[in-house]
């Protein structure tokens, strides 16, 4: 992997990776899915276009993923979230858009909760928020189809859509018609949990779960355009 102008931050005693694009607010901040990292499709789709934008971009691996150091089946939900959270603190300030990519979207609708007053906007792609509730019966289950236990566990103490969220900004959900990962119903449910009345769901025709073909790559950079423009 590419290491260079990679830097690192200490969370918790791990060493997490970011890459930091230096620009205009508000700071777009990409929050990768399950063993996915900063390298992928559309993170590097979403850095090019901060950079035409001129506009600040943050990426970074979770702990045991990436350039990270750490052993990934020691990865919980809220060790991720916890060095999330310590990223956008320690370097960014003002605005957020939060782009979160699967299990990156779940992250990303907890870090809103948080830090409510630095959100600008959200965006979904394939958000799979609840995905150890929904997508296993039990942490059996979950052990079998290769989620370890702890992360599974983490999972089950931050469950979002048994209750409504109180996310006030815009929100825009991304989601593949064909998705065999995430169900669209996972989608609907999040538009219907979600205080703020400002939420739009795009069902992309014949998606999957990974949504990196050229099309949807494109449909991705036109949602974060739109969330880019002045509220009128």
């Amino acid at each position: 992997m590419d290491r260079e102008n990679v830097a690192y931050i200490e969370v918790g005693g791990r060493s997490i990776a970011y890459r930091l694009r230096q620009g205009h607010e508000p700071t777009l901040v990409f929050l990768p899915g399950y063993a996915s990292d900063m390298e992928g499709t559309k993170a590097l789709a979403l850095d090019a276009f901060a950079q035409r934008r001129g506009l600040a971009m943050l990426r970074f691996d979770y702990s045991g993923t990436g350039s990270s150091e750490g052993r990934f089946e020691d990865g919980t939900l809220g060790a991720w979230l916890e060095e999330s959270l310590a990223a956008i603190d320690q370097l960014t300030s003002g605005p957020l858009i939060l782009i979160g990519s699967s299990m990156g979207g779940w992250i990303a609708l907890h870090l809103a909760l948080l830090r409510p007053e630095r959100m600008r906007a959200l965006a979904g792609i394939a958000a799979a928020p609840d995905f150890t509730d929904w997508g296993f019966a039990d942490g059996s289950e979950a052990e079998r189809q290769g989620l370890a236990p702890g992360f599974w566990q983490s999972g089950q103490q931050l469950l979002l859509l048994d209750k409504p969220i109180a996310i006030d900004c815009p929100v825009r959900l991304i989601h593949g018609e064909q998705d065999e990962e995430v169900p669209l119903d996972v989608a609907f449910r999040t538009m219907r949990a979600l205080r703020s009345a400002d939420v739009q769901l795009s069902v992309l025709k014949g998606g999957g779960h990974r949504l990196s073909e050229p099309h949807q790559i494109d449909a991705i950079l036109r949602t974060v355009e739109e969330l880019l423009e002045p509220a009128s």
